[in-house]
């Protein structure tokens, strides 16, 4: 059996354009070509700037979105050519929770209601009060209070909500989760009680993660491993400490510098990148970043640097490397 839970392959993810009823306008390339692995209960980080195909990655291995080509398999099995009957069965494997604790929950169903139906439906055959057992589990897991199964999701804050949102996810036992921007919407501090829970649910059940953030804090304090997306394609890949210690792309140690320094008497260079990140629609030829690149060489512009591995475990697509 292979150590990895997830392995995708060159995956591409495009979205076609429509300008009218009879003519085509191209093609949107969220996706163009991400390669990675995620071992057994470990944490993916996935981060870059909005619109870099962070998210589209995440849904395009749930299934949500339908790829355009290439290999996604999940223990072991490819799961691309699924069909609706095999994907009901993959769903309990593999669960999302969603960026806004709000809407992705059911206004007119209670706490009980939410929780309940995902048992009943992947679950059949548990008798109601099998049901409602494991339901006041995982609230008693995610760390709310049992008496408030009969509430609705407006009467919760939006860290409660959130809390709701990761029992859901839990009650089909999954064995993958992908967190998608899980904790932006969330103040600080609620901020770190999630993170604190989800490592704290990773521990006791064994959970893998990928975990899609633009807040390169967050994904630094959970992440065993991140890779940096920019323009639908992944530039680095890397341990955690690795990355943050020594970043190679230049596209890594422009979002790096970006973060506050933890100390306000530490002062840190801050590169600051030129231009807008370029369209999806139109990218640019050879390395998509070479538009902005402070050490940009002829090469970039017309040749994609391929993928070389400059450490063991430390991945990077740049020509400054190969």
């Amino acid at each position: 059996m292979s150590d990895y839970l997830l392995e995708v392959d060159n995956l591409q993810t495009y979205f076609p354009i429509n300008k009218g009823l009879f003519r085509k306008g191209g093609v949107a390339k969220a996706v163009d070509g991400v390669t990675f692995r995620v071992k057994r209960a470990e944490t993916l980080g996935i981060v870059g700037e909005s619109g870099c195909g962070k998210t589209t990655t995440g849904r395009s291995v749930l299934r949500l979105v339908r790829s355009t080509s290439g290999s996604i398999k999940f223990e072991n099995q490819e799961i691309t050519t699924y069909r609706s009957r095999e994907l009901r069965n993959l769903r309990s494997k593999m669960q999302i929770v969603f960026q806004d604790p709000y809407s992705s929950l059911n206004p007119r169903l209670t706490v009980y209601s939410a929780l309940d139906e995902a048992l009943s439906v992947h679950f059949p055959a548990l008798s109601k009060p099998q049901r409602r057992e494991q339901v006041m589990e995982l609230l008693e897991i995610v760390g709310l209070n049992t008496t408030h199964v009969k509430c609705y999701p407006h009467e919760f804050s939006g860290g409660q909500r959130q809390r709701i949102g990761i029992a859901r996810a839990l009650a089909v036992h999954p064995a993958l989760i992908v967190a998608d921007e899980a904790v932006s919407a969330l103040d600080v501090s609620i901020q770190a009680q999630i993170i604190n829970l989800l490592q704290k649910l990773q521990s006791d059940l064994g959970l893998t993660y990928l975990f899609i953030s633009h807040d390169l804090g967050v994904v630094k304090h959970i992440s065993t491993r991140i890779a940096v997306m920019y323009l639908g394609r992944i530039v680095e890949i890397a341990d955690t400490q690795q990355l943050f210690g020594d970043p190679l792309h230049p596209y890594t140690q422009a979002l790096i510098s970006a973060v506050p320094a933890t100390h306000p008497l530490l002062k840190k260079k801050r590169i600051v990148l030129s231009g807008d990140v370029p369209s999806p629609v139109h990218p640019p030829s050879g390395c998509t970043f070479h538009t902005r690149c402070p050490q940009c060489m002829d090469i970039c512009k017309v040749v994609r640097p391929s993928e070389t591995e400059v450490q063991p475990g430390h991945t990077i697509s740049c020509h400054l490397y190969t």
